[in-house]
């Protein structure tokens, strides 16, 4: 008896591609931090031939630049958090803003700058990331680009002091210095809040109180009660605690982009190309919905990531988030 085969890129496609009828806000994140990658413009070309029409980079290499010359490819460009101290001289976000934007406009499509990636108030480039986001705003509207191009900074969740339930969702005290005046630059700029959000690793941060099917997505019933608004999901209950804590900050009108979300398929608890299929399958599903707090409202999302990555860690989970595995085959199957 032959078996059927369900790709997971099978269920991608029809929420990835874009139509005259509908977009769906999804993108998928292009790390590089591996030796067996595809060329940049062969990772384009997947991206085409799979309908993928938002990227993510963490960096402005170069060859991924040229290789979406002429793409359409929306672009999230991340600035490493080593930079951002450089990058607090006016001049010197000038000229960065000229050699990797500019230089390549308006054959790429870029959408976000991402000052930074997942800093802690007490990390060292903590002090950089504000003036550098200034600083680099400053220099796309000097090119009359900011009305395009969001300057931004991407954050992790555990700048969250209390995030249940989702309505009492507030930045710990020891993140509001740094934090606070970020929130404001955005409401003044316009741009969005780029937060990673990863209901997997806070399910296995805390097994005990939190049930698999409701980081899933699988849950029966509304594991969680939020005075009028029932979740079903961590993934709503997280993106509702981040607005309920812009609303303290006096942001309330400021979005949330969620910069990364993703599931590995191996490597540690709960881990299994079945989960991750879920996952997956149900988010793409979801984000047209809203959340409790917002409903309707789009949530434009971004998966993590492409392809696994060989060379991260330290976890072994971290190096197996892809969608892809380095030879472009689609990762995830699922026989019936």
């Amino acid at each position: 008896m032959a078996a059927a085969v369900l790709l997971l890129i099978g269920l991608l496609l029809p929420y990835l591609k874009l139509t005259a009828a509908q977009t769906r806000p999804i993108g998928v994140c292009y790390g590089r931090v591996a030796n067996n990658l595809p060329s940049d413009q062969e990772v384009v070309n997947l991206y085409h031939s799979n309908g993928i029409t938002k990227m993510r980079i963490y960096d402005p290499n170069e060859p991924t630049l040229q290789a979406l010359r002429g793409s359409n490819i929306e672009l999230m460009l991340g600035i490493p958090n080593g930079d951002l101290q450089a990058l607090s001289n006016p001049s010197v976000a000038s000229s960065w803003v000229q050699n990797n934007i500019l230089a390549f406009t308006p054959d790429v499509k870029f959408r976000y700058v991402a000052v930074g990636n997942e800093i802690s108030p007490s990390d060292e480039a903590a002090s950089f990331v504000l003036p550098a986001m200034q600083n680099i705003y400053n220099a796309i509207a000097s090119a009359n680009l900011q009305a395009q191009i969001k300057v931004s900074t991407a954050i992790q969740t555990s700048l969250l002091g209390n995030s249940y339930p989702p309505s009492a969702g507030s930045f710990a005290d020891n993140a509001n210095s740094y934090i606070g005046p970020i929130v404001q630059f955005l409401k003044q700029t316009g741009a969005p809040l780029l937060a990673n959000i990863y209901p997997y690793f806070s399910y296995i941060g805390d097994t005990k109180d939190i049930r698999l099917d409701y980081a899933l997505f699988t849950s029966q019933g509304t594991p969680v009660q939020d005075g009028s608004l029932g979740y079903q999901n961590l993934f709503d209950a997280s993106l509702d605690a981040l607005y309920s804590a812009l609303e303290k900050a006096g942001a309330p009108d400021v979005e949330v982009v969620v910069s990364e979300t993703g599931w590995p398929s191996e490597g540690g608890d709960a881990a299994t190309v079945d989960n991750a299929n879920t996952y997956y399958k149900n988010m793409i599903n979801h984000v047209s919905a809203g959340t409790p707090k917002r409903p309707g409202k789009v949530i434009e999302t971004y998966l993590f990531a492409m392809f696994d990555e060989n060379q991260k860690g330290p976890a072994e989970t971290e190096r197996h988030f892809g969608l892809f595995s380095p030879n472009k085959q689609p990762k995830y199957k699922l026989d019936n």
